[in-house]
C-alpha cells in the first residue's frame, strides 16, 4: 500500500471519497421509493370513449385553449403538484415513521461500512509509518554539534562509526558533515582532554596526500560495520541475476554450476574496513546472490565481458595486489584525475580475464570500467559507458535473451559453456 499510495493528498482525496460515499449510502437508504406511476393512475369512466365500449357522440364544438386529454387540474391538483423546497423526510418535522430495514440492506450496509472503514484505518496507519519512518527531523543546536567539517570524496570514511549528519556535497567536490562533540575520536595514546584530536586531525593535509604515490591504497584503520541494503536494491539485482541464472540453466548449464552461493555480510563489512571503500549497493546485493564464481570441472568460471566474476576475498585480495603493482610503477600515466591513471585505490576490482586485465566499479562515481596490464583505464567496457553493476547485470541479461551484445561483447554458447566474442 505505501508503494501503491506515495501521495498525502491522494490519500487525503480517497478518504474524503469514501467518507462521501458512505453519507450518500445512508442518505439513499433512508429514503422510502415512491410507487412510480401511482400519480398518473386513473379510472375509466363509462362512456368516456377511452374504454372499449366506443359510442357515437356528437363533435364537440370548438374551445380554445383545448381541453387537457385528461382533463383539466384542480386548484387542489396543482397545489399538491406545486414546486416545494426539498427537505429529507428524516429531518421533516411530520415525517411518516420510516419502515425498518430488510435483513439484505442491513447486510450490505455493514458490509460496505466496515470495507470503508477499514480502508480509512488503512490509509491514516500507512501515511502514520511513513511520517515514522522517513520524515524524523534532527534538530542541530550549537550545544550538540560542533562547527562544520569539510571532507574530500577520498576520505569520507572517516565519518564510519560517528554521530554525525548525513554529509553534504559543496560545488567544488568537496564534502560537508556536522558531527556531535562527544562523537570525536581519541588516537591511541592521546589521552583526550584538550589536546585531543579533531576530525579534521585524521584527514590528511593536502601536502600530505601528495607524498603518497597513491593514498587511496594505503587507508586508515577501522571497524568493520555490516551495513543493510534497500530491499528496492536487492530486488532489482535478484531479477537480473535470475534473467541470467535461466538463461545459463537451458544454455550454458556448464557455467551455470560454476556460480558460488551468496557471501556474508560480514565478510563484505571486513573487505570494505580493509580497503577503506564502500562497496556500491548494487554490488554488495548481486555478491550476496553469488560470492563470485569458481571453476568446475575444466569450466571457466562464469563472468561478464569476458572476465570471471570475483568473490569478496577475491577482490580484496585483487586490490591489493593492483595496489602493490601501482606503488611500484611510477610512470604508469600517474595524474591528478584517478580515472585517467593505470590504477586508483578508489576502484574495486570485481572481474577478472586471468591475464592483468579486471573490470572494476569506480566506487565514487559507481560506474563500470576496465584496466588492463598495458597501463590503460576505460570507463566505456566494450565500447559503451555502463553506469553501474546492476546496469552492467541489465545490459548480459538482455543480450543473452535477445541474442544481442553489450558492446562489441556478445554471449554465446561453446558446449554448454558461456563464451564471449568480440562482434563489429
Amino acid at each position: 500500500m505505501l508503494r501503491l499510495i506515495t501521495s498525502r493528498w491522494v490519500r487525503l482525496a480517497l478518504v474524503a471519497a469514501a467518507v462521501a460515499a458512505i453519507v450518500v449510502a445512508v442518505l439513499r437508504l433512508r429514503r422510502s421509493p415512491a410507487v412510480p406511476g401511482a400519480a398518473l393512475r386513473t379510472e375509466i369512466v363509462p362512456g368516456s370513449g377511452l374504454g372499449p365500449e366506443v359510442e357515437a357522440v356528437p363533435a364537440p364544438s370548438p374551445q380554445w385553449p383545448p381541453a387537457p386529454i385528461l382533463g383539466t387540474p384542480s386548484a387542489e391538483d396543482l397545489k399538491r403538484y406545486a414546486v416545494r423546497p426539498y427537505i429529507p423526510r428524516f429531518l421533516a418535522a411530520d415525517s411518516p415513521p420510516r419502515e425498518p430495514l430488510d435483513d439484505l440492506t442491513r447486510r450490505r450496509l455493514t458490509r460496505w461500512g466496515a470495507v470503508a472503514v477499514a480502508l480509512c484505518l488503512l490509509v491514516f496507519g500507512t501515511q502514520a509509518l511513513e511520517n515514522a519512518t522517513f520524515f524524523k527531523e534532527t534538530t542541530v543546536t550549537e550545544e550538540e554539534y560542533t562547527e562544520e567539517h569539510s571532507f574530500s570524496a577520498d576520505n569520507l570514511h572517516v565519518l564510519d562509526g560517528r554521530d554525525c549528519m548525513p554529509a553534504s556535497p559543496r560545488p567544488d567536490g568537496w564534502f560537508t558533515a556536522v558531527c556531535k562533540k562527544e562523537a570525536e575520536p581519541e588516537r591511541a595514546g592521546s589521552g583526550g582532554g584538550e589536546n585531543a584530536p579533531t576530525f579534521q586531525d585524521l584527514i590528511p593535509a593536502p601536502e600530505e596526500r601528495a607524498e603518497a604515490p597513491d593514498a587511496d591504497c594505503a587507508p586508515a584503520v577501522r571497524t568493520p560495520a555490516a551495513r543493510k541494503v534497500n530491499p528496492r536494491v536487492t530486488r532489482a539485482v535478484n531479477r537480473q541475476w535470475a534473467r541470467i541464472e535461466r538463461w545459463l540453466k537451458a544454455n550454458a548449464p556448464a557455467s551455470r554450476r560454476t556460480l558460488r552461493g551468496p557471501a556474508r555480510p560480514r565478510t563484505i563489512a571486513v573487505a570494505e574496513a580493509q580497503m577503506g571503500l564502500r562497496f556500491p549497493n548494487d554490488l554488495r546485493a548481486s555478491l550476496l546472490r553469488h560470492n563470485g564464481a569458481a571453476a568446475v570441472d575444466g569450466t571457466w568460471p562464469f563472468g561478464f565481458l569476458s572476465n570471471g566474476f570475483l568473490g569478496v576475498r577475491e577482490i580484496r585480495d585483487t586490490w591489493r595486489m593492483l595496489c602493490g603493482i601501482d606503488d611500484k610503477v611510477e610512470d604508469w600515466g600517474e595524474g591528478s584525475d584517478p580515472r585517467t591513471e593505470w590504477w586508483d585505490g578508489r576502484m574495486i576490482p570485481f572481474g577478472s580475464d586471468g591475464s592483468g586485465n579486471h573490470l572494476v566499479v569506480d566506487s565514487v562515481r559507481r560506474d563500470v570500467g576496465e584496466t588492463d596490464h598495458e597501463g590503460q583505464m576505460s570507463f566505456t567496457p566494450g565500447g559503451i559507458p555502463i553506469r553501474s553493476h546492476y546496469a552492467l547485470l541489465k545490459a548480459v541479461a538482455d543480450a543473452m535473451e535477445t541474442d544481442g551484445a553489450v558492446g562489441y561483447w556478445k554471449p554465446g554458447v561453446t558446449e554448454g559453456e558461456l563464451d564471449w566474442d568480440v562482434v563489429n
